[in-house]
């Protein structure tokens, strides 16, 4: 496979990092405070990659003051305990540290608040393999993945939209991809599904790291 990728942009809740369990308890926290009571956290695994707002109206009906309000109280957990109950997926530092050694540029782009993302990185050690990490703002003007990439390709001074490759796990990641013009890779081991991926259409599904590396070298 011939692919000449120079700059890599990562998703990052279910692409470099399982976040399933602080998502999902910041969820439950939040929907708490509303009365309404989530035992099962598998049921919340559908807020994991969209942006949250979006999601509290989706599947909860919430107008725009109340989504709001959600998205405040799940904010309380999360700056808290939520942003630690992740872990890095296997593969995750080797695969950084292959593709900076062959000198590629990294790029965070993730629907997440930036601060959080950056704080992440850190907690993680993985900050050192990132040119520049980009994502939301608190103020929810840029949330959008397709708005998150827009930025990330603005900020890391990227012009040559031919060697750029978007990672994700969710069609939110294929689509904002497919909004700015450039390529993107769907990994199976994340939150995602192959028909997902598929629908999306991204150029190519993997099911693990290594699988991942072949395409970005």
């Amino acid at each position: 496979m011939n692919n000449n990728f120079e700059y890599i942009l990562f998703d990052l809740d279910g692409t470099l990092t399982d976040s399933g369990e602080g998502i999902t308890k910041s969820v439950q926290y939040a929907l708490k405070s509303f009365g309404i009571l989530v035992d099962d956290l598998k049921e919340l695994n559908k807020f994991i990659g969209p942006p949250l707002k979006d999601s509290f109206k989706e599947y909860y009906n919430f107008d725009e003051e109340k989504a709001q309000l959600g998205l405040v109280k799940y904010r309380e957990y999360f700056a808290e305990k939520g942003i630690y109950e992740n872990k890095l997926y296997d593969g995750i530092p080797e695969l950084l540290e292959v593709l900076k050694k062959n000198n590629k540029k990294i790029v965070l782009a993730t629907s997440k608040p930036e601060v959080y993302a950056r704080q992440i990185l850190q907690y993680f050690k993985i900050d050192k393999y990132f040119d520049f990490a980009a994502g939301a703002d608190f103020e929810e003007t840029r949330v959008n993945k397709g708005d998150v990439i827009k930025y990330a390709l603005q900020e890391a001074n990227i012009t040559d939209l031919s060697k750029v490759i978007m990672v994700g796990d969710r069609e939110h990641d294929i689509i904002g991809a497919k909004e700015n013009n450039i390529k993107s890779v769907g990994v199976l081991y994340g939150f995602g599904d192959v028909i997902e991926l598929t629908q999306a259409r991204a150029e190519y599904i993997v099911k693990d790291t290594e699988e991942l590396l072949n395409i970005l070298l």
